[in-house]
């Protein structure tokens, strides 16, 4: 325990000492030694009560803690000591409450700083090397041990199993593939594990995440706004109050008993309690507040400013369409595209191989590996070779145009794969919509704020996209650090102004807006740094639960601090007219302490009405989401083949879409409605939250059923007069598989978190 915090405890301790050794003194009937010890327990509640105002009044603020000095000065002046010493202890207990209450908003910052690696193990020729964090470099291979602290951010050459609990709230351990990468804070669950570094430990995630918590350790929470506000007018109403009540009836007393029962506890506890309560929640939602002022902002903001790049969207491009060449399948292409591009360092490459991985599709062996810059990469899988990268084509096949205005119409990156020459396939690729971001902003809506906006240096119609499909109130593009800085000042005019960002070029605007909230898991310490709080792990529905905890703690605390003052000015206006002596209104103001301290204690409290989705489970079909993709991508293949007419190839393409329909897609679907769907029933508030789901999967299986239908009458081969159904019924397939496994995504997948 802190030295301030054990002081406070001894003062309080001090104080019902003294009042519990008065109460015996008067029952042995001794009482001019009773009000002794309670006047002595005035005096040693005053004196460092005197020093708390002098301190305030000293920067420039008065509030709420000189009603109680007011009041304890009063009572030792007309020998209300008895009176003096309840309000003591009131003053006491309420500055143990509000210490209590920030040691538990503190407690998950504090165990941030107790969990910080002090050593790092280099990778030797022959085992490893401790040496201190701050000497590992990026690029340098370290060795992270079962149970250990990842030092520093890295990349995985091997993959692993980590608990990232500590940042992110998930309790069960995460399987990270090879390739991917790991941010320091976590913790591996598994086996010993090598990590390449990708930052020094000070530019590391979980370095700005301890200089975030130091500093908001150091400081002292800003939870006394409201009380301030408040005292401004209470104040003088009760000291106006008690000068009419001694001026009109000449006695003293009643002008002590309005001190008294207005001392005002009900903003020295209640609205410290209900603040730092709210900090307390959000910090074990994965947001740390850096200041209870922070909070109290955010509870009250009207108006919201978005990054796009990293913040609304995942900040990592991703293979979201593959179009094969008649004859060509999508592993065959993955394989071989994943084949070169796992030696290139390109972020289109990454994308390739990460599309592969979660096919389930191996890399094939590839060697003569060669990059062609700003072109592509080249190299020889078996006999053939195999290049991806731009096209360097003019005379593309029909559908190979076909597919390049895919990618123009929906905005995609088009990376082009090659054998010997031939283009086989087209990978479309996007920085895709975070799945969580559609919910986050319902929420937040929801949560009051009322207006949204997407502030990015992207291109315009990407961000006008974007935009469009969260529903957004407006987009600027390619605006500049500086614009971005303009707009935040633009929009404080309009109401309090929360900024979201990631990355460096947001610090600014972070740092200009009421709130900063920045997304701290990919090591962006400068956006860290300026923002008042930070996510510590990679979702932006985190937000939506800083909102939502900041709005209500806000209003539990103004709802405490508007009772317990409108109660205290009904009991100074009945101790102004004689109905409540010094002591009557002493234990009267405890009352009303007791009624909004409880009630401000709500903020601790978790309101959520619905059960927890079952994680393991989620993930399970998450994952089988992307393994699905050759199944999905062999729809639309299949019914881009007939455009050609009943072909030997569009029967090939035809029957393999069934097959993988019948033996991987259906077979999944069944599985959702049989297990996960009732599973999620708890945290959907009831089954009739799955009911749209149900009614796609029913209409998957038709389109299935009809489409086994149209083959079961043509085992010799597709006839002409069946192409045209047969498309209508594939490119419908298609789009009701698009639109089911983004809702799924977007719907059911972000439960978890949440």
């Amino acid at each position: 325990m802190r030295a301030e915090a054990r002081r406070e405890v001894l003062l309080l301790g001090a104080v019902l000492l003294l009042v519990a050794g008065g109460g015996l003194a008067w029952w042995a009937d001794a009482p001019a030694a009773a009000r002794l010890v309670w006047a002595a327990a005035d005096v040693v509640t005053l004196v460092p009560a005197v020093v708390w105002v002098a301190a305030d009044l000293r920067a420039r603020r008065w509030g709420a803690d000189l009603l109680a000095v007011l009041a304890l000065v009063s009572t030792l002046a007309v020998g209300e000591f008895l009176a003096g010493a309840i309000v003591a202890a009131m003053v006491a207990t309420g500055r143990v409450l509000e210490a209590g209450a920030q040691r538990r908003a503190s407690r998950n910052l504090t165990a941030l700083l107790d969990r910080a690696p002090r050593v790092a193990h280099l990778r030797t020729a022959t085992g490893h090397e401790t040496v201190p964090v701050d000497a590992v470099r990026p690029g340098q291979l370290i060795v992270v041990l079962p149970g250990e602290v990842v030092p520093v951010d890295g990349v995985l050459p091997g993959g692993g199993t980590f608990d990232e609990s500590a940042l992110t709230g998930e309790p069960l351990p995460v399987s990270r593939p090879a390739d991917d990468t790991v941010h320091s804070g976590v913790v591996n669950a598994g086996a010993a594990v090598d990590v390449r570094a990708s930052a020094a430990a000070a530019d590391s995630a979980y370095a700005g995440v301890v200089r975030l918590a130091e500093e908001a350790a150091a400081r002292t929470a800003g939870v006394a706004r409201i009380a301030d506000r408040v005292a401004v007018w209470f104040l003088p109403a009760s000291l106006l109050i008690a000068a009419l009540a001694w001026l009109l009836t000449g006695e003293a007393e009643r002008a002590v008993a309005v001190l008294v029962t207005a001392t005002p506890c009900p903003l020295l506890l209640a609205v410290p309690i209900a603040v730092t309560g709210g900090m307390s929640r959000a910090s074990k939602a994965g947001v740390v507040v850096k200041d209870g002022a922070a909070l109290e902002a955010l509870g009250r903001a009207s108006v919201l400013l978005m990054d796009k790049t990293g913040t609304v969207t995942r900040g990592r491009p991703e293979i979201t369409d593959i179009v094969c060449a008649p004859g060509h399948d999508v592993a065959e292409v993955l394989a071989h595209a994943a084949g070169v591009e796992q030696y290139s360092p390109h972020v289109l490459a990454a994308a390739v191989v990460r599309a592969a991985a979660s096919a389930g599709v191996a890399p094939a062996p590839a060697g003569d590996i060669t990059e062609e810059v700003g072109s592509g990469v080249r190299g020889r899988v078996g006999a053939r070779r195999v290049r991806v990268g731009r096209s360097r084509r003019t005379d593309l096949p029909s559908w190979a145009r076909g597919a390049a205005r895919r990618g123009r119409l929906d905005l995609a990156s088009v990376l082009w794969v090659e054998f010997d020459g031939e283009p086989v396939a087209a990978l479309l690729a996007k920085d895709p919509i975070r799945p969580d971001a559609a919910r986050t902003m319902r929420r937040l809506r929801a949560a009051g704020i009322g207006e949204v906006r997407l502030l990015t240096g992207d291109r315009v119609d990407n961000a006008r996209e974007v935009a469009a499909m969260l529903g957004l109130d407006d987009v600027h593009a390619e605006v500049t650090p500086a614009e971005k800085v303009a707009e935040v000042d633009a929009a404080r005019a309009r109401g309090v102004t929360v900024m979201t960002g990631d990355g460096v070029n947001d610090a600014p605007a972070l740092a200009a807006a009421d709130v900063g909230v920045a997304l701290g898991s990919r090591g962006a310490t400068a956006a860290a740094q300026a923002a008042d709080a930070v996510i510590l792990d990679d979702r932006l529905d985190r937000l939506a639960d800083a909102a939502e905890i900041a709005r209500r703690s806000h209003r539990l605390a103004v709802q405490s601090a508007v009772a317990g003052t409108l109660l205290s000015l009904v009991a100074m206006l009945a101790a102004a007219g004689g109905f409540l002596v010094p002591i009557a209104g002493a234990l009267v103001q405890e009352a009303i302490d007791v009624v909004v301290i409880l009630n401000a204690l709500r903020a601790l409290g978790d309101r959520k009405t619905h059960g927890p989705a079952p994680a393991a489970m989620v993930r399970r079909f998450e994952s089988e989401h992307e393994r699905l993709l050759p199944a999905r991508a062999a729809v639309r293949q299949a019914a881009d083949a007939l455009a050609e007419g009943a072909t030997p190839t569009a029967d090939t393409a035809v029957r393999t879409a069934c097959s993988l329909l019948i033996e991987q897609l259906l077979p999944h679907e069944e599985a959702e409605e049989t297990e996960l769907y009732p599973a999620l029933a708890a945290a959907l508030g009831g089954p009739e939250g799955t009911v749209t789901m149900s009614r796609e999967h029913a209409e998957i299986g038709r389109l299935a059923r009809r489409l086994q239908r149209h083959l079961a009458e043509a085992p010799d081969g597709i006839q002409p007069d069946q192409v045209d159904d047969l498309r209508a019924t594939l490119y419908g397939l298609d789009a009701v598989l698009t639109l089911h496994f983004a809702q799924e995504e977007e719907a059911y997948f972000t439960l978890p978190s949440t």
